[in-house]
């Protein structure tokens, strides 16, 4: 009895609304019950080039928040240096900013107007508005997404280092085993489920990126969210942006359903 009210609540806030975009997903402006919405939306050559973008930057992304946030959990975790403790408790109050803080704040540095480009002309001479001018191509966005996500695979990967025996470090290094082996042979296995939680949640919160997208200018690319936001509030297409919205939704559980699918074998 008591599981009712949560459970009333989530079909009223979450399953409602969701079952209301399948329900207009099929539902074309001519009237009726159709599947075309959806055999024009997959014939569209925007659809195919927005679901191929959203994808590459997703992964480019996570790989690029993978292999950064090893590196820098390594050094926050096993490297001693002043501060180390307050970087760590930092990456904590990064978790809570907002995504579109950071694209502003590389914008301010990297942007047409930005501090770089600022520099670069005065420093030159040059007139124009400086050679740094991509933080509004799919780079710019790649290099945002990675700032922005690389410290939710750190905040996994430094609980699991913390419960590394430090005795077998020492015993490592003691039979003659050179730090990259160390990380290869002692670090690596046991961070192995961090990665694997840390890299699924990022690749998810790729996919379903919106505002770092927008802030950031980029024209040029349309992923899954941005085509929902162009189909539904510029071209008033909203069987069209329902579309887009439950695929990107079903890629997104079913990366989760395959992450879950995963994680267990790999427990057993």
């Amino acid at each position: 009895m008591w599981a009712l009210p949560p459970v009333a609540l989530l079909g009223l806030v979450f399953l409602y609304p969701l079952a209301l975009v399948v329900q207009q997903s099929v539902q074309p402006d001519t009237g009726g019950t159709s599947l075309q919405p959806y055999s024009d939306v997959f014939a569209s050559e925007s659809f195919r080039e927005a679901l191929g973008t959203t994808v590459w930057l997703a992964v480019g992304a996570t790989v690029g928040c993978l292999v950064l946030g090893f590196a820098l959990a390594l050094v926050i975790a096993f490297v001693p240096f002043p501060g180390g403790k307050a970087v760590a408790k930092f990456i904590d109050v990064f978790l809570s900013f907002p995504s579109f803080l950071i694209t502003l704040a590389l914008l301010f540095i990297y942007g047409t107007k930005g501090m770089a480009n600022g520099m670069w002309t005065g420093a030159t001479g040059a007139g124009g508005d400086g050679p740094f001018q991509f933080l509004t191509t799919p780079w710019g966005v790649l290099l945002a997404e990675i700032t922005y996500f690389t410290p939710f695979v750190m905040r996994p990967l430094l609980a699991a280092f913390s419960a590394i025996d430090t005795a077998q470090l020492e015993v490592a290094s003691s039979l003659g085993a050179r730090p990259l082996r160390v990380v290869r042979q002692v670090i690596l296995p046991e961070a192995l489920p961090a990665l694997a939680a840390g890299g699924s949640l990022v690749l998810v919160m790729c996919l379903n990126e919106f505002g770092i997208v927008l802030f950031t200018g980029a024209k040029d690319v349309t992923t899954l969210p941005m085509l929902v936001y162009s189909k539904a509030m510029l071209e008033s297409d909203y069987p069209a942006a329902c579309v887009v919205a439950v695929v990107n939704i079903a890629i997104s559980v079913g990366l989760y359903g395959l992450y879950r699918v995963v994680s267990r074998r790999a427990g057993a």
